[in-house]
């Protein structure tokens, strides 16, 4: 405690501002659990950023830790391309308390080393600045935001010059430059307002345009243009895109609920602004009742990841993310353009099995990757010249159609999974038939998720130590079922307990363990890289 009040006195400093010293102060005269979290450890710079809770203190979101965070990027950049004078970058932000000041602190340190920077007018969705660095160029992008995370947070996560999220040897070599920063006196905060450059609807419109393209059947909408969409923000960025995107495609039958289309990062109609989150349904599915909707979209607060429920006799039935996964994949599959390169597909590897059955059946390559965008990115980084990225998605409600865009996106998704159920319409099937027709042809595959919350210090080492468990004393049996097979994507190695054989895993090390029961289950558990949570996944699959 004493080294924690110590860290905590030194932001009693003269180099922070007035409102951050009284806080500080607040803390330590109250000597409690908020001094211990706020100052136990720097907020850290992980592999894609830094997100926390927003507040006084070395582990907390504040203009500080995003200044040297921002400083430790610059220099970077500067060793990165030593033979540029014309570094450029662009940042977004979504609805959240402080994104904008955040977003705006970020771009006067960029500029006060010397480096060009487009900053959005307004909020605009994490896709968008992912479509936005490849756009203008750049060689960096910043998206100010905790993504579903609860109002408390925020987010800075950092993007490479190909628009995607960085990953080796960028997030390392970032980590280590910001790790360098040891105080506010080595960040520059004197902003270049000659560097700073206002951008917003002109690269909306190139973006659309981009979506627009990705349309597979547009006869399909044009016969049934007044499909009932009921579509809801969550109080976040997706009202700048989503509705105008969904008319461009010719949808004129879109009802929005309109308390949840004002962008608040209190989210007050909300428990959760969490598309995974059932609860954040409830006033899309009042609407939906009482106009008749057949499809519901709702959009997380920067608008990256979608949650779907559709019309299920005269209730609504929300669809867990590999269901949406396999509706949309199946639809972008069969109805894919030609190519004169052969097409793959990319999930992760807690994502359903029933995307590999469909891809196969259709001759179609797959690529697993560990959880995140930031690795389906990397598979299209490294395919791009020889074959054609056709979609790619995770189980926690993130999808991507098309190369344009290196992160999931929720605006085409939102598109291409109405254009779906216009296109199941022409078959005589809603979206649920659809779904049902999948499994009859490949099987019903059940995946459930457990999520346990544990929080502060205390909690990290709780989860640090679950895993450790699992390791040390791995089990033999689950459900009554031996088991056969336990992948470990720390070691790096799969034991099959059968024969005792033992081969490696051809991915980047991550804290993730798979156990395959006799019976085909496969139970997966991970912590969460972006909350303190761990995961449990269960996937079965069974003939219908």
């Amino acid at each position: 405690m004493s080294t924690i009040t110590d860290r905590a006195k030194s932001w009693l400093a003269p180099d922070f501002d007035e409102e951050t010293r009284k806080a500080v102060s607040n803390m330590i005269e109250e000597n409690g659990p908020e001094l211990t979290d706020a100052f136990y450890k720097d907020l850290e710079f992980g592999t894609g950023g830094l997100r926390g809770i927003m507040g006084a203190g070395t582990n907390r979101m504040n203009k500080y830790t995003v200044g040297m965070a921002t400083q430790g990027l610059a220099n970077y950049l500067k060793k990165c391309f030593p033979c540029r004078d014309d570094l450029s970058a662009v940042i977004a932000h979504d609805c959240r308390n402080n994104s904008r000041f955040f977003t705006e602190t970020a771009a006067a340190v960029l500029s006060a080393n010397g480096i060009k920077v487009y900053v959005f007018d307004n909020m605009r969705p994490t896709p968008e600045l992912s479509f936005a660095v490849r756009q203008l160029k750049c060689q960096t992008g910043i998206v100010i935001t905790a993504s579903h995370n609860p109002k408390e947070y925020n987010g800075y996560k950092v993007y490479w010059e190909d628009g995607a999220q960085i990953v080796a040897p960028h997030d390392v070599n970032i980590i280590a430059e910001v790790e360098k920063i040891k105080s506010i006196k080595d960040v520059n905060f004197q902003g270049n307002s000659k560097l700073i450059v206002e951008i917003g609807k002109k690269i909306d419109d190139i973006y659309l345009k981009k979506v627009l393209e990705l349309s597979l059947h547009p006869d399909s909408i044009e016969r049934h243009n007044d499909l009932c969409i009921v579509y809801t923000p969550l109080h976040g960025t997706g009202i700048m895109l989503v509705p105008r995107a969904l008319e461009m495609y010719g949808f004129t039958n879109i009802h929005k609920v309109e308390a949840q289309c004002i962008p608040d990062g209190n989210f007050p109609t909300v428990k959760s602004p969490n598309p995974e989150e059932g609860t954040a349904f409830e006033l899309g599915i009042a609407l939906a009742k009482k106009v008749g909707a057949e499809l519901i979209i709702a959009t997380d607060p920067d608008a990256d990841r979608i949650g779907l429920a559709v019309k299920d006799g005269d209730e609504y039935k929300l669809l867990n993310g590999n269901q949406t996964a396999a509706i949309l994949f199946y639809y972008v599959i069969k109805n894919r353009k030609p190519s004169t390169l052969p097409y793959y597909i990319v999930k992760t590897i807690v994502t359903s099995d029933i995307l590999n059955d469909i891809a196969k059946s259709e001759g179609i390559e797959v690529f697993e990757c560990l959880t995140g965008f930031k690795h389906i990115a990397s598979v299209m980084r490294a395919k791009e010249h020889t074959m054609k990225f056709l979609i790619g998605g995770e189980e926690s409600y993130g999808y991507l159609c098309g190369d344009f865009v290196r992160d999931k996106d929720s605006i085409m998704s939102s598109c291409l999974i109405s254009e779906a159920a216009t296109w199941a319409k022409d078959q005589g099937m809603t979206l649920l038939e659809l779904l049902n027709f999948i499994y009859k042809k490949f099987g019903k595959y059940t995946e459930t998720l457990r999520t346990e919350v544990h929080k502060g210090k205390e909690g990290a080492e709780e989860i640090k130590a679950m895993m450790a468990d699992y390791r040390k004393n791995p089990p033999v049996v689950m459900e009554g079922q031996p088991i056969v097979e336990i992948r470990d994507y720390l070691t790096r190695k799969i034991t099959n307990l059968v024969n005792g054989t033992v081969r490696d895993i051809d991915l980047p090390v991550s804290d993730v363990l798979q156990f395959y029961l006799a019976n085909g289950t496969k139970l997966s558990v991970r912590p969460s890289g972006t909350e303190p949570k761990i995961k449990f996944y269960r996937s079965e699959r069974t003939i219908i």
